[in-house]
């Protein structure tokens, strides 16, 4: 078997077929990985994906990196975070929408994204399964806390937790279909501020 470095050294010259060994060396393991970090299989496979998509673009300077297993799992652990970053960010801006009507200070322009984005997701939260779907109007459109919404409901609040948890992937993931609009929303909400 060829040493772990050698097949670092053959992809930073760009062999493809070192690439595609250390791929399938670490794509199981860091799949696992990156799944209890994220938990959710599709995040987990694509920021996978973004890791050796990564590597392969800067190949070229990884003949400095002394341990290529540990550099890719810290890759993979930065690519989570900046998940989790991003659908914090994803999350913040669908509760203005419900929190916060345009205002003056909006161009019309501005103010008619922000209202089909408010439509977008609307129509979004109204496809989604019944349980969730009055979970997430419960939270985000009355303010209930997730106790109060498990004893409106007669559920326990991981529950309530885990279905508000599926709503908004649903959502943020629906959205991403739409990011124009949504870019375009945050660019008006920020700007106005």
């Amino acid at each position: 078997m060829e040493s772990e470095r050698a097949l670092v050294e053959r992809m930073s010259r760009g062999d493809e077929s070192a690439f595609t060994r250390l791929f399938y060396l670490y794509k199981d393991k860091l799949y696992s990985f990156t799944l209890r970090l994220v938990n959710n299989p599709d995040v987990a496979e694509d920021i996978v994906q973004d890791v050796f998509l990564k590597i392969w673009n800067n190949r070229a300077q990884l003949t400095a990196v002394n341990s290529f297993g540990g550099y890719v799992f810290q890759m993979a652990q930065n690519q989570s975070i900046n998940s989790f970053r991003r659908m914090a960010s994803e999350t913040l801006i669908l509760s203005e929408l419900f929190h916060q009507q345009p205002t003056t200070d909006l161009s019309t322009e501005q103010a008619i994204h922000f209202r089909e984005t408010q439509a977008l997701v609307a129509a979004i939260v109204d496809k989604l399964p019944p349980q969730q779907k009055l979970v997430y109007q419960l939270s985000r459109e009355q303010g209930l806390r997730h106790d109060e919404i498990a004893q409106q409901l007669k559920l326990a609040p991981s529950t309530v937790k885990n279905h508000l948890i599926q709503a908004l992937n649903t959502i943020r993931e629906q959205l991403r279909v739409h990011a124009v609009t949504l870019f375009l929303l945050a660019y008006a909400l920020a700007s106005k501020k």
